[in-house]
């Protein structure tokens, strides 16, 4: 089987065949830090990480890069508003995203370089342009000439003529032409500075990612990343800054995910439509932002609503519950078995083929979607196997191997890494802070309502179910009990 990804640049799915052999060499777009991170990036993270952790899984070994742009108009504003320095601005936002991610499950990548750190290469990758033909220097900025890299607008699809219509000049700026855009930024008062070969001076945006990705990763490397609002102008640039330089391609394969939207509209900061990481978080387990992420396209745009997650928490619950019951079921398991009953080699057989259909399904562009819903399907085949069949030592044995099957594919997408136990506590204790009756009492109702239902006094057990889904609470009789959660809001 091979991996086939869909490439923004041929608007095609493309075989994956890495540069060298093994081996592949990727670089996202990371954050701007100057404010916490919304559930827009949180997408975007666990995308990424599912694609990296799909790469490793498949035995590749992976350089993945993802970087910090720590000097930047919105940063330096932030720091004038606090009254603060530039740094001190970029280290708080840095530490409060590796919280986020780090609660999010996101693997750390490779390397995460910081553009303050990379100034030299930005400077040499300037001058080889200047060298080339392609920059010039103004009093205020030195640009690239976009007519001048004749495939500009690949990437987008767009001509230069259509770019042209909606680009608007800001007064001071001193371009050739208004498609043109800044390498590197004279120094203004208040602004951080190093030194150049043009005076003093920040580096443009753009000109960041192509000098960290080639330094790490070379040229031309495997993928490149981000959400697909970079891809005009910033990607775009970045093609033409590299190319116009060292005269060869960029990135053979272009991955872009969808926004996260709310009610149709974008999710982002300067709409003041958005929810950030951590207040997700007080609500939601991380996992069940990750199950609900996962369960659409990558490529599409996600919109994000309450009943949405709430169905991927009770999706994710019910697998975590399948997991928790087979580890009940299974506390003495043989070592080496076989299946005893036709029963127990359906559910084997299909259990070993899960592996395959995982991988089809992943190969296919990272049809997350699609491996949820097997994920899906094997609980239900679980969970029909220990509601009708005896549960002898073989059954056991084949009940461990769904187990392990279950836990290692959903490992692949950063689901099942709390043992399911912990999973479902963690969940109670997120409904425990969301409601306002005391804990104690639940249960003592829940209490009187199984003595109700002994004694088939259906109709007070019937008032006690009513009286607590008043007060947001859901009762759920399983085969241990009876179990409560909070009502998440449709």
């Amino acid at each position: 089987m091979s991996l086939k990804i869909f490439n923004t640049l041929t608007r095609s799915k493309e075989e994956f065949i890495p540069l060298v052999p093994g081996e592949a060499k990727m670089y996202v777009c990371g954050v701007t830090v100057y404010d916490v991170c919304h559930i827009g990036h949180a997408r975007s993270a666990v995308v990424f990480d599912v694609i990296y952790r799909y790469l490793l899984y498949k035995g590749y070994n992976v350089t993945y890069v993802r970087n910090y742009t720590d000097v930047d108009d919105k940063i330096i504003q932030k720091a004038n508003e606090e009254g603060i320095s530039c740094e001190k601005v970029a280290e708080q936002y840095m530490k409060a995203f590796d919280a986020d991610m780090s609660s999010l499950g996101i693997l750390r990548p490779t390397v995460e370089p910081r553009a303050t750190v990379h100034i030299p290469q930005m400077i040499a990758l300037v001058k080889a342009l200047e060298s080339a033909g392609y920059a010039y220097d103004t009093s205020e900025s030195v640009y690239f000439s976009v007519r001048r890299f004749q495939p500009y607008g690949r990437l987008s699809g767009q001509d230069m003529d259509q770019m042209e219509s909606g680009v608007r000049v800001e007064p001071g700026e001193h371009k050739a032409d208004p498609l043109d855009f800044a390498l590197w930024k004279k120094s203004k008062p208040g602004e951080p500075r190093w030194d150049s070969p043009w005076g003093d001076g920040r580096p443009g945006w753009h000109i960041e990612c192509s000098a960290m990705s080639s330094f790490y990763l070379g040229q031309p490397f495997d993928i490149h990343g981000g959400g697909k609002d970079l891809i005009f102008p910033h990607h775009e640039n970045e093609i033409a800054q590299s190319e116009a330089a060292v005269g060869k391609p960029f990135v053979r394969y272009w991955i872009h995910n969808g926004w996260v939207t709310r009610e149709g509209a974008k999710m982002s900061k300067s709409l003041g439509n958005f929810t950030t990481i951590r207040d997700a978080l007080k609500i939601y387990h991380p996992e069940v932002l990750r199950f609900f992420f996962l369960s659409s396209n990558y490529r599409n745009d996600f919109d994000f609503t309450d009943r949405g997650a709430r169905d991927a928490r009770l999706g994710l619950e019910r697998m975590a519950r399948a997991l928790a019951d087979i580890d009940e079921a299974t506390e003495n398991t043989p070592e080496e078995s076989h299946p005893s009953t036709a029963a127990e080699k359906d559910l084997l057989d299909f259990v070993e083929a899960l592996p395959l259909r995982f991988e089809q399904a992943m190969d296919d562009d990272f049809n997350t979607a699609l491996v949820l819903s097997y994920l899906h399907e094997a609980v239900r085949r679980v969970n029909r196997f220990m509601s009708e069949e005896e549960i002898t030592p073989s059954a056991r044995w084949v009940l461990r191997r769904a187990r392990e099957t279950l836990v290692g594919l959903g490992n692949v997408m950063g689901l099942f890494q709390q043992d399911p136990g912990l999973f479902l506590e963690d969940l109670r204790l997120k409904d425990k802070e969301a409601i306002s009756m005391d804990e104690a009492e639940i249960v003592r109702l829940v209490a009187e309502r199984s003595d109700a239902r002994t004694r088939k006094d259906w109709k007070t057990a019937d008032a006690i179910r009513n009286r607590l889904l008043e007060r947001g609470i859901v009762l759920e009789d399983v085969s241990q009990g009876t179990t409560w959660r909070r009502k998440l809001d449709a």
